[in-house]
Parts: C-alpha cells; structure tokens; sequence
C-alpha cells in the first residue's frame, strides 16, 4: 500500500469520524467561532503612507525622527482661482474662509496664506514681522502696495500665489501628535482605529482623524466656493483619503458581487438550496475568522488586504465545489449519506489538501516582502487558505451529516450532465490526439509571451488609480502645473554642534546647496521652490539694511547671523521653528514638488543627495526625507521583494508537486501548466502597457498558487487511472469525466470572483483582477490540453522504453 493510498484511507477513516459525532465536531467548531468573533472589534485600518512599510525600516525610522523633530510634512494646499485677486471683495472672502478654516478645522497644526503670510521689513532699528494682511486694504493706495508686495515676493510665488496672479494658496497642515480617540467620528464601518503607537515614533493622525479633517475641509469649502472663487483641494492627505473611500466602497462592493456570483454558478451546479447555502457558510466563517486573526495579531488593515474577502471568498467555494461534486453524484446513486461522505473525503481530501498548501504557499512567498501591506496580506490570505482548508474538511461534512438532504434523479440534471461528459471526453480525445500541435502552439505562445515580459515596466503612482475626473486628482494635476508642485520632499542637515547655523561658511554652502536644488530637473519632476531658514536670514538681513534689496543675501559675519536670528525669534513669528532645532545645530529644506511616479521620485533623490555630496562639507550629517522619499522606498522594496516572491513561490510549490506525485520528473513537467499561463498573461500586460505596480506586482505569486490547484487534482487522479488502466487516453477521459466538471466550475468561480475587481474605482484594482482572471481562465486551458498532451509524450516514451527494453 502506498504513503498516498494511506493517507486516502486516513480522509476515508475521518469522514466516518466526522458523520458519527457531527454533534461533538459541531460544539467544538462553535466554541472556537466564539473566539473568533470575540476579536472582531479589535480590527483596525491604516491607509496612511507611512503604513507601507515596516516599522524598523532605516527610511521610516528617519521620516519619523523628522516629524518628532519640525513636524508633519504633509499638507493640504486649496488652490483659489479667481480672475482679480486683490479686490476688497475678494481679499474678504478669502480672509472668512482662511479663518473659519483655523477655527473649525479639526488636528490642524498650522495654516498659512497670503492673509497671514510673513511681512519682514525693517523700520529704524527694529525687525518687523507682522501678517501680510493683518488688516485689510483701506484705500486703492494701500491695495497697489499690499499687491505690490505679494508679486514681487521671493518667498511668495509658488507657495502662496502663482506666477499669473491667478492662483491663491491655503496651506493647511495637519498636527504631527494628535493621540486623542476618535472612535465616534469612525468614518470605516465596523473598525476602530488605532490610537497607540511606539513611545519613539510621532503621534500621527490615524485615518479616522485625517478623514474626519478632510470632510471638515471640504464641508467648508462647499460655503466659500463660486464661479468666480474656485476651490481646489489637493496634497497627499486628500488623495490618501479619497482612496481610502474609494476602497471602503469597493470592498462592500466586492463583497457583495462575490457572493451573488457564488451563489449563482453553485445553484446551477448542484440545483440545491443547500449546494449554495453549505460553501457560502465555509467561505463567510474563512473571512471572519481572517480578520479576527488580523485583530488579534495586532496587524491593520491596509489597501492591498481590500481583495482578501473576494479572494477568500472564490478560493474557499472552490475547495467545497469539489467534495460536494463527489459527494451528490455518489449520493445520488447511492443514498446513503455516511459513506458518501467518506467517499468525497477519500476522493478529493488529499489534493484538496494538497492545493490549499500550495496555495498558502504562493502567499507566503509575499512574508518576506520589506513593504508592509503586502507581507501582512501573504500572511493572512494564506492564513485565511488554510482556516478555509479546515472548514472545508471538518465544518462542510459536518454540515452535510446534520442537514436532511434528500437523492435526486433528476433527468435534466441527468442530461446536462450527459452534455458536460460528452464536451470533456471530445477535449480529452482532442488533446491526447492533437498533443504535436499543442505543445507547438504552446511553444509558440511563450515565445510570443517573453516579447511581452520584455516591455514590463514598473510603474506606481496612487495619484494615476483614481479617474482622471475625480476632484482630488483634477486638483493635484492643477496645483502641479499652476504652483509648481503639491508635494514636498524634506532635507535635513545637521551640524552636529550647537549653534553651528551661525557659521557663515556652513550657511552659505547651504546657500549654494539651495541655489542647485532650485534648478535640479528630470523629465517628470522639477524643483518647484524651496523654503528654509535661508530665506528667513536673507528677509532679516534686508530689512535691517533700510530694506535694501541687495543685502537680500546671507551675512558673512557669524555674530550678524546670530544677532538676525535673535531678533527674528523675538518678532513675535513662530516661523524659525519650523526651519531649525532649538539648538540652531539642525536645518531643513523643504524642497517643492509635483506629485509623479515613485520610480520618478527616487530619480530625483538621487540627485539631490547627489548635489548635497558635491556641495556640503562632509562633517555635515545629512538625510533627504518626507512622503515622497517613503513612496519611492515603497517601490524599491515592492520591486525586490517581488523578485524574491516569485522564485521561492516557484521552488516551493515545485516541491510541493514533486512531493505530492512522488516523481521529480513529472513534478517538474507539472509546473508548465501551471508557468506558462503567468507567463502569457504578464506578457499581455507588457504588450498593452498596463503597468506593474503594488497591486499587479501580486499577481504571478497569487496566481501560482491558484492555478496549481487544477493541476494538482488533474495529476492526482491521472496518476490514479493510468495505474488502473496503463492507457494516457483512457486516464485522461476517466480524469476529465470525474474532476473536469470540477475544475470548469471552480475556474468560473476564481476567475469570476478576481474579474469583479474589475469593477472597482481605481484602475490599479481593474487591472488586478483582469489579468488575474484572465490567468486563472488560461491555467484551465492549459490544465485542459496542454497537462494531457504533456503526460502524452512523457508516457507515450515511458512505454516505448520498456516495450524496447522488453524486446531486447
């Protein structure tokens, strides 16, 4: 007897077990769902960016002593177009608004406009900073004077208003260490947020607070704007929140569409209310008990888990497809319900089994993954593989020995089984007939498939998910293009001494620093201003030199820097700390520019520390910073980390068949089926230009997983039936005619429940579950021709082999 008819008996043995206590399993299974659910209301979300990567990663951890030290980078720009901005009228609305902002908008740390922007001038021997427009405009004389100045501004253009005068700017940024609980105002239905993080890490806004600001935002904005005041609301917090809702409305309706389609293709498979109701009990309990563990693991949700309920959803129904196909038709034929338990268990356990760990195991090639969100969703999808594994083996048979389910005879169930018996046997003939030109074809297809994997290019950009005519995206594009960018990357530059900003000589390599930043350009991002504590010394020095525009430069005497610093601390402008420590040892440079590609951003970092090599002394302690730097270090983890997926996906599951067929050669001619598929479908992705990013990036992992499924129960009972007749031809009709019914099913329900992605907001996701589909649709094919004409020629030689050896 053989370790796999063994374990068959074993399955056989244990659904005996289960069909004689289903009342003891039943309790059992209760009392481990009660401790489930008991942890459900601890799950929580987290979208922000920071949230991509891991929590000891060198970026983040410097992105976080950046914020400990001059705050939250992130900020969210209103752009007001309006045709003549300085008009009493206009000057008025725009102050309301700017105001009723400060005082209603909730976490806000700071707000900045051309209503209280920085004013430095000199009057005697006295620095004074006072609001720009700290009153209003009496008289046309003053009006020609206030606009005067904001034109001709340094600081101004570009950060408060455009190069046109069109455009006005509101910068409102967010407080880097709000902690308090904002479970009442829970914008994601059913999960809280969290509220603690590491003692060492700044308290960020959780999503809950920065949703419930933009709402604020935007509410405030529905009061002010008009045709002749157009608001634009743009930056990193109202693109990650606009995301975050696109998601929060997707995954409902994911959800609700999976189990629509489940429900449908199972009733028109079994014809049963109870065919339908048993696999949507196993694939409900998978994902609550998913999520559960995500809570009590501590681990957030976060946009990548988005596809969990779906995914978990098709792959868990198409574990139950199988044991109920075998148990109907033997319990059709047979009525007794025990041994047709045991049957099914016999039958399909051991390559359900074995599909669920190759499955688990594509998943958790993604463990390794330096980018966050998706090391969680490899863990907990193939978590979720596995719980769903067990429901299916314990919780569906149990089910199926306590529901009273009666034998049926239907004749036109009977005679669409006829209809799908006869098409399989015909592709059975087809391939075992037709193998040559098969496997040419096939040949052909990869060679084509490689000339695609050629033009693959990495591309992430959340900005590019949403539709070119939502508010946040059209908003982000405007800013870009009007003001020179809505996003900012961050310079820090240590001196590692108290008070070293008052050397003139550091100070002015910084000023030379800053004069090359201003001009650095790739193709797709550009400096679009730069703000620091240079602009602060040159205002000052200006404006104690009768306001003369030639001493708008840094001193070259030291005490003169100190005394200029001093003086403008003392102003009564709390401007200086954003700029500097309070030690004056540390300087930061806040570098503007548009929102592009992470690819894009990393490009442009190289650069800069480039120039900051070439510029700064050594001695000088530098790092560059701020949400774009973590979005490119985003990419370049995804990237590699999904270099490494795929190969130990690939050797793993290797193993796995070389084990589960007991053959190293058939284990390794079992992977083509399987390959070719990604390969072809990665190959469509390079020849229509769909880019790879965080999302698409999963798919030759998760796919792998999947699609081996199919091949593992066609080479399991192929094995079965060549043993039995020592025929391919025979071995295969006898495998399509028992498991092909199977494995068409459950490929229209993986596919089906991946191509309702495609019904998603965001293009990433609607690529994601298109060519995932479309893979799992060709691993069938594959699995339908080209695993026969496979076993054709491989057995075909085997027995020309011994036939020789016997005549010899």
């Amino acid at each position: 007897m053989t370790i796999k008819t063994k374990i068959e008996n074993a399955f056989r043995s244990f659904g005996y077990f289960i069909f004689d206590n289903k009342f003891k399993v039943l309790l059992a299974l209760l009392l481990i769902l009660a401790g489930f659910i008991s942890q459900i209301p601890k799950i929580t979300a987290d979208m922000s960016s920071e949230g991509s990567l891991h929590e000891d990663d060198p970026i983040l951890l410097q992105y976080n002593q950046f914020r400990a030290q001059f705050g939250q980078d992130d900020v969210v720009l209103l752009a007001i177009e309006t045709p003549d901005l300085f008009t009493d009228k206009t000057l008025l609305k725009l102050k309301n608004f700017h105001n009723e902002l400060k005082e209603n908008v909730p976490y806000l740390d700071k707000i900045d406009s051309l209503i209280n922007a920085r004013d430095t001038r000199g009057e005697e021997d006295s620095l004074i900073v006072e609001d720009l427009f700290k009153k209003l405009p009496e008289n046309s004389e003053e009006m020609a004077e206030r606009k005067s100045l904001a034109l001709g501004s340094k600081l101004f253009k570009n950060l408060f208003i455009s190069d046109d005068g069109k455009f006005t700017v509101i910068l409102i940024r967010t407080n880097a260490h709000a902690v308090e609980n904002t479970d009442d105002e829970n914008l994601l239905e059913g999960f809280e947020e969290e509220t603690t993080k590491k003692m060492d890490s700044p308290q960020v806004l959780t999503d809950t607070q920065n949703s419930t600001m933009v709402s604020k935002i935007h509410e405030i904005i529905a009061k002010y704007k008009s045709d002749d005041f157009k608001i634009y609301a743009a930056g990193t917090p109202v693109v990650v929140d606009r995301i975050k809702r696109a998601m929060q409305h997707d995954m409902q309706k994911f959800t609700n569409l999976s189990i629509l389609i489940i429900a449908i293709v199972l009733f028109m498979l079994f014809r049963r209310i109870s065919g339908v109701v048993m696999p949507l009990i196993v694939v409900a309990l998978t994902v609550l008990s998913t999520f559960a563990t995500m809570a009590a693991t501590g681990v957030a949700l976060k946009p990548p888990t988005q596809i969990l309920p779906s995914f978990l959803m098709a792959v868990g129904v198409a574990a139950s497809v199988h044991i109920l196909t075998m148990f109907f038709r033997y319990f059709n034929q047979n009525e007794n319900k025990r041994e047709a338990i045991a049957h099914a268990l016999s039958h399909s356990g051991l390559p359900i089994a074995m599909a669920s760990l190759t499955t688990a195991a594509g998943l958790l090639s993604f463990s390794t993954s330096e980018v966050s969100p998706i090391s969680d969703l490899g863990v907990f999808a193939a978590t979720g593989v596995l719980l769903s594994l067990i429901y299916t083996l314990i919780l569906l048979p149990t089910m199926i020995a306590l529901l009273p389910l009666k034998r049926k005879t239907d004749n036109k169930t009977s005679a669409r089984a006829k209809i799908m018996d006869t098409l399989l046997l015909k592709i059975a003939k087809f391939s075992t007939t037709n193998y040559k030109v098969i496997l040419g074809s096939s040949f052909l297809l990869f060679l084509i498939a490689v000339g695609g994997l050629t033009k693959l290019a990495f591309y992430h950009n959340p900005l590019t998910w949403i539709p070119e005519d939502w508010d946040a995206r059209i908003a982000t594009e405007l800013v870009d293009v009007e003001l020179k960018g809505s996003g900012f990357l961050e310079i820090v530059i240590d001196t590692g001494e108290v008070n070293g900003l008052y050397d003139p000589k550091i100070m002015a390599t910084i000023d030379s620093l800053d004069t090359k930043l201003k001009a650095l350009s790739t193709e797709e991002v550009f400096t679009g201003k730069t703000i620091s504590v240079l602009d602060i010394i040159k205002e000052s020095n200006r404006a104690l030199n009768e306001n003369n525009e030639s001493f708008y430069r840094i001193p070259t005497d030291r005490a003169l820097i100190a005394q200029e610093l001093l003086l403008f601390e003392n102003s009564g402008s709390d401007d200086l700390e954003d700029f500097v420590d309070s030690q004056f040892s540390m300087a930061r440079i806040s570098v503007k520019t548009p929102w592009t590609s992470a690819a894009s951003t990393v490009e442009f970092i190289e650069l800069i520390e480039q120039e900051i090599e070439n510029t700064l002394d050594p001695s000088l302690s530098t790092y560059v910073t701020g949400m774009g730097a973590l979005f490119g270090r985003t990419l370049d983890a995804a990237i590699e980390s999904s270099k490494v997926s795929y190969l130990l996906a690939a050797i793993i599951i290797t193993f796995m068949m070389i084990a589960l067929l007991g053959k190293i050669k058939l284990g390794l001619i079992s992977m083509i089926p399987n390959l070719l598929p990604i390969i072809f479908a990665m190959g469509i992705m390079g020849y229509f230009a769909m880019p790879l990013d965080m999302f698409t990036m999963l798919i030759g992992s998760i796919a792998i997983g999947l699609v081996v499924d199919d091949t593992i129960h066609f080479m399991h009972n192929f094995q079965r039936y060549h043993a039995q007749t020592n025929s391919v031809e025979e071995a295969v009709e006898k495998t399509l005619l028992s498991t092909g019914r199977a494995l068409v099913v459950t490929t229209i329900v993986l596919s089906l429940g991946f191509f309702i992605f495609m019904a998603a907001s965001m293009n990433n996701v609607f690529y994601f579950g298109l060519i995932t589909g479309s893979t799992i649709v060709f691993a069938l094919l594959a699995d339908l021709l080209l695993a026969p004409a496979l076993m054709k020629v491989l057995y075909e030689k085997k027995q020309t082999s011994h036939t020789a050896t016997g005549a010899q």
